[in-house]
Formats: C-alpha cells, sequence, structure tokens
C-alpha cells in the first residue's frame, strides 16, 4: 500500500497522512485554497508538544491529477460527502481501499455489523439517493473511529492535543467473520506510523459507541454557545441530554449494538476530558456546514426503522436544524 491519498486534509486528514508517509507511503493529497497552497508550498506538518514533523505531500486540486491510489482516506465532514462522491473516481481502482474518518453514522453503517433485518438498507439521512454508496464501492471500503484530539495551527499545520489511537474494520463483516488481510495490513501500516491501532470485529459497535456521546453534546453546543463542562454542569440540560441518550440505547439494543454504559457512566467520561468546545460549537463559530443528519438524522431514522420513538431526538434535531438554518449552515426545508 505505497500510494495513499488524503481526501480532507483538515485536522485529522493531517494527523492520519503524517503518519502513513512516516509509515514509507507516498503521499498525496486533494485539496483547495490556501490548504492547496500550503501544502504545496511547505509540506503537510503534525505538532505534539514540542515535537514537529514535516513530510512531503503531492497536493492537487484535482484528483484526476493524482490518478488511481492504493489507499484513499477520506477525512471530511458529513455535508461534504456528496461533493466527494461526485469528484473521487479518478482515484479508485478495483483493489483501492478506501479509509473514512468520519464523525458519526456513514452511508456504509448498514453494511453488516448490525441486526440481519437492517443489514443492507439505505440511510437516506446520509446518503439520500444513494449516489455515494454508487461512487464509492462498500466492498473496498475500510470503516475507522478516530479516538485523537487534533486542530488546525494553520492550513497544512495539524496540532494533536490527546489521544493518538484509531479502531479500523471491515464495514461488511459478520459475526464470527476473521479479519481480513487487507484489514490487517492496513492496520499495521498505521501502526508503524506511530499510531495506536486496535482492529475491530464490528466496527458498527465502535461507532455507535462514540457516537452515543457525540449526538447529544455537539448539538447542544451547537444551539447554546456552552463548553461541555457548562453543559453538563445544567441539571435540566443534562436531564434531556440523558432522555436522548436512553432513545438511542433502546435503538442500538434493537439493531444488535447494545451498550452497556449507562449515560451517567459516559457523563463522568466527558467531564474527566475538561471543558472544552466541540467539533459542531467550532464549525457554528467558523461559519461552516454542520453535520447534524449524521449525528442525529441518522439515529432517528434508524428508530424510525425499528419502530422506537424518538421524541426527545426529535426535539434535539429540530433546535438544531432550526439554529443552523438561522445560520445558513443547514439547508432550509422550504
Amino acid at each position: 500500500m505505497k500510494k495513499v491519498c488524503i481526501y480532507g486534509a483538515g485536522a485529522i486528514g493531517g494527523w492520519l497522512g503524517v503518519a502513513l508517509a512516516k509509515a514509507g507511503c507516498e503521499l498525496s493529497a486533494v485539496a483547495r485554497g490556501q490548504t492547496l497552497q500550503a501544502l504545496q508550498q511547505n509540506g503537510l506538518t503534525l505538532v505534539h508538544g514540542e515535537a514537529r514533523e514535516t513530510v512531503t505531500v503531492n497536493a492537487a486540486q484535482d484528483p484526476a491529477a493524482l490518478g488511481v491510489q492504493d489507499v484513499v482516506v477520506i477525512a471530511v465532514k458529513a455535508p461534504a460527502m456528496p461533493d466527494v462522491a461526485h469528484s473521487i473516481a479518478p482515484l479508485i481502482g478495483p483493489q483501492t481501499l478506501v479509509l473514512t474518518a468520519m464523525n458519526g453514522v456513514p452511508w456504509w453503517f448498514l453494511a453488516g455489523g448490525v441486526d440481519a433485518s437492517l443489514r443492507g438498507l439505505q440511510l437516506k439521512s446520509v446518503d439520500a439517493d444513494g449516489s455515494i454508496a454508487r461512487a464509492i464501492p462498500t466492498a473496498q471500503v475500510i470503516g475507522s473511529v478516530v479516538h485523537a484530539s487534533c486542530s488546525l495551527d494553520a492550513p497544512g499545520v495539524v496540532r494533536r492535543h490527546f489521544g493518538n489511537s484509531i479502531i479500523v474494520g471491515e464495514p461488511a463483516a459478520l459475526p464470527g467473520d476473521a479479519a481480513t488481510p487487507r484489514l490487517l495490513a492496513l492496520a499495521e501500516q498505521l501502526k508503524a506510523g506511530g499510531l495506536e491501532v486496535k482492529v475491530s470485529d464490528n466496527i458498527q459497535r465502535d461507532a455507535w459507541y462514540k457516537l452515543w456521546g457525540n449526538m447529544t453534546m455537539n448539538p447542544v453546543s451547537a444551539i447554546t454557545g456552552a463548553t461541555t463542562d457548562k453543559i453538563l454542569g445544567d441539571e435540566l440540560v443534562r436531564d434531556f441530554i440523558t432522555a436522548v441518550m436512553l432513545e438511542a440505547k433502546e435503538i442500538g439494543a434493537r439493531i444488535g449494538l447494545p451498550i452497556a454504559d449507562t449515560p451517567q457512566d459516559r457523563h463522568q467520561v466527558t467531564l474527566k476530558l475538561g471543558g472544552f468546545k466541540t467539533s459542531m460549537l467550532q464549525d457554528v463559530e467558523a461559519l461552516k456546514p454542520v453535520e447534524l443528519d449524521a449525528l442525529v438524522g441518522a439515529v432517528r431514522e434508524m428508530g424510525a426503522m425499528c419502530g422506537i420513538a424518538t421524541p426527545f431526538t426529535n426535539a434535539l434535531m429540530g433546535l438544531t436544524r432550526l439554529r443552523a438554518q438561522q445560520l445558513g449552515l443547514y439547508p432550509s426545508l422550504h
């Protein structure tokens, strides 16, 4: 796996790109504007504490200029996926692996790892017309769940704050399936680049568990402008978040992704991280589109598939959607 392209060379894409370059891969990136200029002039830099590493990257705006890759890493926010699907074809050959590093529920979520009654269904909230699934064959996808906090100091300059791990797995894997050689090879390559890597036998379960915390804190912060410590420090808001999490927990149990923790367990984990701005709050402040459908809309959709009422999740979706629409960060319903 020598030729690797990062599609979305932001904080997480840059973090993964540096790791793969350090592992000996020939790194390229699809980028635009200031990021494209910075990557072409200065390469890609990762900063952690006092350490600073810079790697060479072949950056282009047009994927056709880069050609077929061994691995394509997609590290964009969910609202950008239709554009990625429209442009990605020149990078993908029959043997290309596509590693997704995204928040929330991805378009491939129902490919495997969930209850058989849902397997293979399309999630309209994240792939309304099926164009993403057509452009990026699920059989070539490796899913991931990132546990690393990264931000951009400047275009092409990524700062890693805490966490340095990634969970990888085959979206179409069924219970009892052994890890595939391609999955193990990619895991080894990421390890060689200095990351902590876990190979999952059910990547949907790992994605769902991370989502269980993200799907509330992100939207509530977008509505209120508050950091996580203030959100969980308000008893009424905390109770509302708990109610949403209990709805999601019931959906998870029904679709074959049970969670043993209580919402209170998860609140304690979040509080230990200290007060921070969620990624969605950062997007709102930067006036960037919010990834509400992947974090909340998909949960509502799976609830409807299972016949589970989601009044609290509906309220969270409606309030956040309206706030985002007022700022021009989410499509209007009319």
